[in-house]
């Protein structure tokens, strides 16, 4: 078997592109585009080129967008002070700071104090409560990035045994949270797990969330799964790679996510959804 490779690339684009017909419609009907509120604090590499995919995306679809790199030496106080006036701005729709943040910054208390409605990320506790009590408003981009990518290619989740690698807030948590809306049967692995392989080998659909470069043995992967690697882990040589022996696992799987390529493209592009969805929500 020769897993299919789910290219989030492409769907992310079409995405996209439906997203910018949306707002080329909102313009025609005299109704203002969305308008996006990104910071940076610092000029950590990787965000420095996460921010600069996020700002192409936003000139693709017609998002307005307004950056504010700040320095690392930023207080608290100030950061939140910048944070209430967006919350207050009528023409920001959505806001989003880019991770990681400066060791003196509480990150829990920053994300509460983004307005919900504005939490274009979905990491609020109110969002992901509603996501919870299956009342979805603004969803976390990276696990809704993957139900839009099953989606895409015709996989229905419902019924499936679902294994997901990873707790964290931001992704482990909702994504979990995401599969048992959509009907699977979920179970969640952690670094107290005991037996990471006895699940795994038992799963319709793996979500590798962990963060740990080959942490998922190609192996384990059951005949005929469905693989989706979250993990983005740099290596020592510079190479970028997965949670997922990838290699092996696509012997296996009948459907795989690559890293890169896979689901970082539908994180950008469900943000942009997500900004489009804010303003829509502000005008009901």
């Amino acid at each position: 078997m020769t897993a299919q490779i789910i290219s989030g690339k492409s769907i992310a684009e079409s995405l996209l592109n439906q997203i910018r017909l949306q707002i080329n419609n909102r313009i025609s009907a005299r109704k203002r585009a969305p308008c996006l509120a990104v910071i940076l604090i610092g000029a950590d590499p990787a965000s420095t080129i996460y921010v600069r995919n996020k700002r192409l995306a936003c000139d693709k679809v017609g998002i307005q967008s307004i950056f504010h790199d700040l320095p690392t030496s930023i207080t608290q106080e100030a950061l939140f002070a910048l944070i209430d006036t967006l919350n207050h701005d009528p023409h920001v729709d959505g806001i989003l700071v880019q991770s990681p943040l400066p060791a003196h910054i509480n990150e829990d208390q920053l994300i509460e104090r983004i307005s919900p409605n504005k939490d274009v990320d979905g990491f609020h506790p109110y969002n992901i409560g509603r996501l919870a009590v299956r009342q979805p408003a603004l969803r976390s981009c990276t696990p809704f990035g993957v139900i839009k990518m099953l989606n895409s290619c015709n996989i229905d989740p419902m019924g499936l045994d679902a294994v997901v690698v990873g707790v964290s807030n931001h992704v482990g948590r909702p994504m979990a949270l995401e599969l048992l809306l959509a009907g699977c049967t979920v179970t969640s692995c952690h670094r107290h797990t005991k037996d990471l392989a006895a699940h795994i080998k038992k799963a319709d659909l793996v979500v590798a969330a962990a963060g740990k470069p080959g942490l998922i043995k190609g192996e384990w992967i059951k005949e005929g799964a469905i693989v989706v690697d979250i993990g983005i882990n740099r290596l020592a040589d510079g190479t970028i790679c997965g949670d997922v022996d990838f290699n092996v696992a696509k012997t296996r799987a009948a459907y795989i996510t690559p890293v890169p390529g896979g689901v970082g493209p539908m994180t950008v592009a469900t943000l942009m959804e997500n900004t489009l969805l804010a303003l829509e929500m502000s005008e009901k």
